[in-house]
């Protein structure tokens, strides 16, 4: 078993009272009904193309490098003060119901929640409470597979077609590939098809097998190591290569070697026909639908003036069926543990993998847009956001993120009951901790 990670004090503030954002006017007008179409996003996290920010999420585009400051702020016993604002700013502007924010510096840690479980309701949310996490769980699959690695059951050169016999062109594609989203594998949760079933039938129980299939019917993007295109269908397919490898289903494989070793007791992947959270949780909303999204989260003008008003709420996803993500977004955790897990990720504190593969999967980092370097990076499973190291998340009603700055042992995680904010600014998680890291980090 591995050793905690030692907890930092004070603990600034921790307050589970709803705060005063839009939200409250929003309130009143519950009973009117005055809801979109019920729908769910299935967009993708990508660093680097240009397709729907819903879905698993815009994640890795979102935070970006906004804040690429080099120092921290001095001292930290001024962060509730500094920070709250920051964040029911934030909310009010996105129109977002309830947020959970956790901050650890090395001496101290701010960790608070605002707004509510369910739009229309006090109902607080809690420091303690359980969200989706969405592309996070990319990390986790993406770690085990390196575990895997390390053990020498896989190696990264290996083609996937060894493991998978049925892949087209899969004696070309490396398991790298299918972790660094090099692979040119077609996205099956851009599929317009695809959407309109998420938005038309939400509880549907999605396959892994049928999941995979959708992405190899489609031609790929590229040529395997001649581009980056995020895909949910690399870790569809990594999911299933852990299974064979391993001879274990994919979510005993990560909490055995994940969760357990890690005691993250409040983190885990339900089975694919569970769509329910753990109590207690926020419910989870979303505007617009998952066709709508493909094209742009950002809603019409008068639709986003009604949202702010109160007017139009979002529609309240939280138990669509979550299947379509498996390997690539289903795991579900709370600020506390994802804060354990980013540092174990990226500081190896403990360690997830052993020196010399930790040191590789950090190096694999690299700007995915060629016209600018300073754009994101993505890696072996693994993301980059200004001085943050972690990933981000989006799922149906829900958004995250988490990052760790290893060079000033600074943790951020941020979850939000709110895919996006009426004009599609890439993720609510995403935007607060954007603007959480221009705060610690001035230019």
């Amino acid at each position: 078993m591995f050793a905690s990670r030692p907890k930092r004090l004070p603990v600034l503030r921790a307050t589970t009272a709803p705060r005063a954002v839009a939200l409250r006017r929003a309130a009143c007008l519950a009973a009117a009904g005055c809801l979109l179409v019920s729908g769910c996003s299935s967009g993708d996290d990508e660093a680097a193309s240009a397709t729907s920010p819903s879905a698993s999420a815009t994640e890795t585009s979102a935070t970006g490098t906004s804040a690429t400051g080099t120092s921290a702020v001095e001292g930290t016993q001024d962060l509730p003060a500094r920070l709250t604002p920051v964040v029911e700013s934030t909310m009010t502007d996105l129109v977002i119901p309830g947020t959970v924010v956790l901050v650890r510096t090395p001496d101290s840690e701010w960790f608070e929640a605002f707004g509510t479980r369910v739009v229309g309701t006090d109902e607080p949310v809690t420091v303690d409470d359980h969200f989706r996490v969405g592309s996070n769980t990319k990390t986790m699959t993406g770690t085990v597979l390196l575990q895997l690695v390390q053990e020498g059951e896989v190696a990264l050169e290996d083609p996937v077609s060894k493991y998978r016999p049925d892949i087209p062109n899969g004696d070309n594609i490396t398991i790298a590939q299918i972790l660094d989203m090099t692979s040119g594998l077609y996205n099956y949760s851009e599929l317009p098809e695809f959407n309109a079933r998420l938005d038309n039938d939400p509880g549907y129980v999605w396959e892994p097998a049928e999941l995979l299939e959708l992405g190899l019917a489609e031609p790929p993007y590229f040529p395997p190591g001649e581009g980056f295109h995020y895909s949910n269908t690399n870790y569809v397919l990594a999911g299933l290569i852990i299974e064979e490898v391993t001879g274990q289903d994919y979510i005993t494989a990560v909490r055995q070697r994940i969760f357990d070793p890690l005691e993250l007791a409040d983190t885990s992947i339900p089975p694919q026909d569970v769509a329910t959270l753990p109590d207690p949780h926020p419910n989870g909303y979303q505007f617009g639908t998952n066709v709508s999204t493909l094209d742009s989260a950002r809603l019409p003008d008068d639709q986003i003036a009604a949202a702010r008003a109160g007017e139009l709420l979002p529609n309240d996803v939280t138990t669509a069926s979550p299947s379509w993500t498996w390997a690539a977004g289903a795991a579900i955790s709370t600020a506390e543990d994802l804060a354990t897990y980013v540092e174990a990720l990226v500081a190896a504190t403990p360690p997830l993998l052993d020196d010399a593969l930790q040191q590789q999967r950090l190096d694999s980092l690299v700007a995915r847009n060629p016209d600018d370097p300073q754009s994101p990076r993505y890696g072996l499973a693994l993301a980059s956001f200004g001085p943050m190291i972690g990933h981000d998340g989006t799922t149906p009603g829900y958004q995250t993120f988490m990052g760790y700055d290893p060079e000033r042992d600074i943790t951020l995680v941020v979850l939000c009951n709110l895919t996006d904010g009426p004009e599609g600014t890439g993720g609510s998680a995403n935007q607060i901790a954007k603007n959480i890291i221009a705060e610690l980090y001035p230019s």
